[in-house]
């Protein structure tokens, strides 16, 4: 877990204001606004101090991070997320990846909305996911096709779920973090990541209600944020 630890030894500390865990998503409020995917099976998860975390301090909870409960890992990376003021050029890498995918082999773990349409112009699409849809691949595939690929996408939740230093050692092409849990920090560039993909959300408050009233796709929440992305 060395790149965890890297992402939260140097971060400031504050106080938490308000933390939501949705359907879908988890919202922790500290200096910013920081979301993550809520990766974890509700109804089976107990979670540590629940009714309390808003007495801890966001580096407390960004603790939670090295936690195997799904639940607790979302709540840390977004704690962390919180903690840091997301810098990069605006952009959707949707754009990105659609026109400089053309004839590409690529690797996309994480089955995201843009797949389809990338697979049009992509010479190989391999969407790779925990809970393959049709045409998708398991996550063992990920030995297999990750060192294939010219271009690799990697969902933030590989933070999660504590996958993300392996599929970056597999990794030999273009590599992108992305989506909203994406953490905006040059960390990731030392474990070699290439971009960073991410959000910053502009309307914490709209933001943090959409999360709380069941916010699902990310479509949903663009009145609340920008695209942005960090290059080496």
């Amino acid at each position: 877990m060395k790149l965890i630890d890297d992402l939260i030894s140097d971060l400031p500390d504050t106080k938490v204001r308000d933390v939501h865990v949705g359907y879908t998503w988890i919202g922790v409020l500290s200096k910013n606004c920081g979301v993550a995917k809520n990766f974890g099976a509700p109804h089976n998860s107990m979670v540590r101090d629940i009714g309390r975390l808003t007495g801890k301090t966001a580096l407390e909870l960004a603790e939670y991070l090295r936690s195997w409960n799904m639940i607790e890992a979302g709540l840390g990376l977004a704690a962390v997320n919180s903690l840091i003021s997301p810098q990069g050029k605006e952009l959707n890498v949707n754009d990105f990846l659609l026109e400089n995918g053309i004839g590409k082999k690529i690797a996309m773990i994480g089955h995201f909305p843009v797949a389809d349409e990338l697979r049009k112009c992509a010479d190989e699409l391999w969407v790779i996911e925990q809970q393959p849809k049709k045409g998708d691949l398991p996550d063992t595939a990920s030995e297999h096709f990750v060192p294939k690929a010219d271009i690799v996408v990697i969902t933030s939740s590989a933070i999660i779920n504590k996958s993300i230093e392996r599929l970056l050692e597999l990794s030999l092409g273009f590599t992108i973090v992305l989506g909203p849990g994406t953490p905006m920090s040059d960390v990731l560039f030392d474990y070699g990541v290439d971009m960073i993909a991410g959000v910053k959300v502009v309307d914490e408050k709209r933001m943090m209600a959409k999360i709380a009233e069941g916010g699902g796709r990310v479509k949903q929440f663009e009145d609340a944020i920008d695209f942005l992305v960090m290059e080496k």
